[in-house]
């Protein structure tokens, strides 16, 4: 590390973290000898903690915690004016154990609990859908709504950018998937005004603290390449009433001894990793809108239903379902090139994915805890639902106190092995009913 630091003549280093925001924060240093840079790196530094989490009941008199970086993480910020390193970090209480108010705590609570219960962990990627806008000029005179997926230049505008987000990111150590334009377009409003093109960056599969970062740090490589190019990015779920809005679908996989395990058998049946899933987000699906799901426009999306859950319904395919088991890609022979996955469509641009994630992976405790989980599953199916054979289906939260309401009828599992602590859930619950 000391080597590199030499080597490409760092002059700052800046410990990025999560904040109870679900921001990215920063602070920042400049080495003064090599020993300074050793007790940066291997140390961190105190902050405050009532002012980084203020939903978590850290009070002013014991608000001391420590941020402690992750070497393994660290990558050199392609948007600073002066050579920086950049480490994410976790935090600590001041007895040095991980600080239960922090999302990248709650976050690996979680899956230790997940892994402890089940004997199996979960990775996810995060699609991460935006908008970019732009004033409009006379070479734009391409756009149209809901003609944008897939369009290459120059019937998009953004595809430069987007590209450049792809490298920068492939270079700072996120996983990426594929980058493509998406259905929105929003034209401007007066001659000069700003219009609105759609985008979709689609990460790689990994460990779910891994993919919580990965989202951030995409919006943050956004949001930097948007403001150079004198754009703006807007990640949130609803740009214009009866327009696309900005989804953020986590497909998620089980995985066992680093293996990613099959979602169906070789007679075409869901594993029981699969199904402990399914059912769990079946279950809690609205509960996780507390996290996932987070401002009025989340609604509006939802119920204008333009691609967007508004049943608890499971299926095959089905982009209308609120957990959807896509299409495994194959070569020529039948070999599996992708692994295949159980995407969440309910989330949007307003979520917190740190929590978020938490909330799946305790989900799957209660599924494989679900007593009639097969029966569970039949009244949710899609299929059955559309053959009048499943039960009565029933629609996502409409408003924020039906989702106070879901997140009280689960905060039990989000609570176990003190995962999610109780005054943070509080915290929440008193946000959504007011």
């Amino acid at each position: 590390m000391e080597d590199l630091v030499r080597g490409r003549g760092i002059q700052v280093v800046s410990l990025m973290h999560v904040g109870g925001d679900g921001w990215l924060k920063t602070l920042d240093f400049v080495p003064r000898s090599a020993r300074h840079f050793r007790d940066i790196v291997q140390g961190g530094e105190r902050a405050d903690g009532s002012n980084l989490f203020p939903r978590a009941g850290i009070p002013p008199s014991q608000s001391d915690i420590v941020l402690r970086p992750r070497v393994r993480t660290a990558f050199l910020d392609p948007f600073a004016s002066l050579p920086t390193l950049v480490l994410m970090c976790g935090h600590a209480d001041p007895e040095g154990n991980p600080l239960p108010a922090s999302p990248d705590t709650i976050l690996r609570r979680a899956c230790a609990q997940l892994r402890e219960a089940t004997g199996v962990d979960l990775w996810a990627l995060g699609e991460i859908e935006y908008f970019l806008g732009k004033r409009r000029d006379e070479s734009d005179i391409y756009g149209a709504d809901d003609r944008g997926y897939h369009a290459s230049s120059p019937f998009v505008f953004g595809e430069g950018l987007r590209r450049k987000a792809l490298a920068l990111l492939a270079d700072i150590g996120v996983p990426v998937k594929y980058g493509h334009s998406e259905v929105g377009y929003i034209e401007a409003s007066e001659a000069g005004g700003v219009i609105w093109e759609q985008h979709e960056i689609e990460l790689a599969l990994a460990p779910l603290p891994d993919a919580a970062d990965g989202v951030l740090l995409t919006q943050w490589v956004l949001r930097n390449l948007a403001h150079r190019k004198g754009m703006r990015c807007a990640t949130g779920p609803m740009m214009l009433e009866g327009h696309a809005g900005n989804g953020l679908h986590f497909h998620l996989a089980p995985v066992q001894d680093g293996k990613i395990l099959a979602i169906k058998d070789s007679k075409g049946q869901l594993t029981d990793a699969a199904r402990w899933l399914i059912g769990g987000l079946v279950q809690m699906g609205g509960a996780l809108m507390a996290f996932g799901n987070r401002v009025e426009d989340s609604f509006v999306r939802i119920r204008q239903a333009k691609e967007a859950p508004s049943s608890i319904v499971w299926g095959e395919f089905d982009r209308m379902a609120l957990i959807r088991l896509p299409l495994v890609a194959t070569d020529e022979a039948g070999q599996v090139i992708t692994p295949a996955t159980i995407e969440f469509r309910l989330p949007d641009g307003s979520a917190l994915p740190h929590l978020l994630l938490a909330g799946a992976a305790l989900a799957m405790i209660t599924g494989r805890d679900t007593v009639e989980l097969n029966e569970l599953l039949d009244r949710t199916s899609v299929t059955l639902a559309r053959q009048g054979k499943a039960g009565k289906v029933e629609r996502v939260p409409r408003d924020f106190r039906e989702v106070a309401d879901a997140l009280e009828r689960h905060r039990h599992t989000l609570e176990l092995g003190d995962a999610f602590p109780v005054v943070l859930l509080d915290r929440f619950v008193e946000a959504l009913r007011s």
